[in-house]
């Protein structure tokens, strides 16, 4: 049986208004007369519909999360630190799945607009900060992973780039490799622009020369680093490392090596980004960055839902988490 408010109000002796005050926990009802009503609930058995209360206060309690690429590794783990969290405050969590096109972004940012979602936090988004920040002029609640966006109302969380990619130049100029190959991610990704600029400042601390062939496009996935290995081996460049910008391209490196039959890291250094579970478990171990994804998860969301709750934004918006090199073997030979 279907029980309704009016059913509750019919046992209770009050108007079905005067139910749904005690169900909103409203101040002006008397105890009696809520503890009447409350006695109606308990004895009829009645369950309050959640989605047309949320409909009322115009709250879905639904974030979403959109990302570029369901498909890489990297996501899983923040997205597990954003649902724990939600979940811990009684938020859903929808994954919106960008395939790498901004208008596929920006198509997820209007479950904003129609009030699908209360709030959405982007993942390595290829959106500009000039466009991520419109949503948030117009009262939308918006939070970022993966980069600094000057803005009051966005909290958003990420790594140093530039520090740690220099980190990755450094120790492998310290395993005598002089001769480094970086493989980019997709051409609007922030992260790739500045772990760029990191391997660039690091070339330039250790004065070597920079060589422009050397860098490649991998589109931060097996496949595109797969690629781009065999366009430098069919160039028959010189280089002794590969910097790859995240573990997926990575793996592509690896199998072409396999491919071409190149020893790793005997003949050919190879360190990721990421500290995907797999970088364990392949041979040789691959070196890698870690970034805490599960922490970065857990903390924006719940800055999110502060905002969301309170309708102002945190008292700290922006937070730079530190990463960690982690050397395995793929990197260490040549010393």
């Amino acid at each position: 049986m279907d029980i309704k408010i009016i059913d509750v109000a019919a046992i209770a002796g009050v108007s079905p208004a005067t139910v749904s005050r005690v169900l909103n926990q409203s101040s002006i009802v008397s105890t009696k007369t809520k503890e009447k009503v409350l006695s109606a609930i308990e004895q009829l058995g009645y369950h309050p519909n959640a989605a047309a209360k949320n409909l009322r206060s115009q709250k879905s309690m639904t974030i979403c999360v959109i990302v570029p690429d369901i498909n890489a590794a990297y996501f899983s783990e923040v997205i597990k630190g954003i649902e724990n969290m939600a979940y811990a405050n009684k938020y859903k969590v929808i994954i919106c799945d960008a395939q790498n096109q901004k208008d596929r972004e920006l198509d997820y940012l209007n479950l904003l607009v129609n009030r699908t979602v209360d709030g959405a936090i982007l993942i390595a988004s290829l959106l500009s900060d000039a466009e991520i920040a419109q949503f948030s002029d117009r009262g939308y609640f918006i939070a970022v992973v993966g980069r600094y966006i000057e803005h009051a109302k966005i909290p958003c969380i990420y790594t140093d780039n530039v520090k740690f990619s220099r980190e990755v130049i450094h120790h492998l100029v310290g395993q005598n490799h002089r001769e480094i190959v970086f493989l980019s991610g997709y051409a609007e990704a922030i992260d790739s622009y500045e772990r760029l600029e990191g391997y660039l400042k690091a070339l330039r601390e250790h004065q070597i020369p920079f060589r422009p062939e050397l860098i490649e496009n991998g589109n931060f996935n097996e496949e595109g680093g797969y690629d781009a290995m065999k366009r430098l081996f069919e160039k028959k460049l010189s280089f002794t490392a590969v910097f790859a910008a995240n573990d997926e391209m990575a793996l592509g490196v690896y199998r072409a090596c396999a491919e071409y039959g190149i020893r790793i890291p005997d003949q050919l250094a190879v360190v990721g980004v990421d500290n995907n579970r797999i970088c364990k478990y392949i041979t040789p171990t691959m070196s890698t960055v870690n970034q805490p994804k599960y922490t970065m998860g857990a903390i924006i969301v719940e800055k999110l839902i502060d905002q969301m709750n309170d309708n102002q934004h945190p008292d700290k918006r922006t937070f730079k988490v530190d990463s960690e090199l982690i050397i395995r073997n793929s990197s260490q030979s040549r010393v």
